[in-house]
């Protein structure tokens, strides 16, 4: 499994500017705790932490409330909300897709 994280600069409707990306690769099953902590690994190799929280789609965590998905992260955790995290979260699937196809 690949996962990448984009730390964003958004508003309600666009990324402003992506100010970093952390990449990270297991090669665990695809269980909650393992997709889980995949994630918090690539947040955690981000350049600078996230001032803001992490977010994603609920498919992610396989629709798991965000309460049981925020203790793997330190920051705040949340689903998406706004067109803008739709389209970070988007931007972090693409990277992750390439870096994918670069490791294999």
């Amino acid at each position: 499994m690949v996962a990448a994280a984009v730390h964003a600069d958004v508003g309600t409707a666009r990324i402003r500017s992506v100010l970093g990306m952390g990449f990270a690769a297991r090669r665990d099953g695809p269980t909650l705790e393992n997709v889980a902590e995949l994630v918090a690994d690539a947040v955690d190799d981000l350049p600078e932490p996230p001032e803001g929280p992490v977010v994603a789609e609920h498919g992610e965590f396989y629709e798991e409330p965000p309460w049981t998905v925020a203790h793997y992260f330190a920051g705040e955790f949340k689903y998406i909300e706004s067109i803008a995290e739709r389209e970070t979260v988007q931007t972090a699937h693409h990277a992750a897709y390439a870096a994918r196809k670069l490791l294999l």
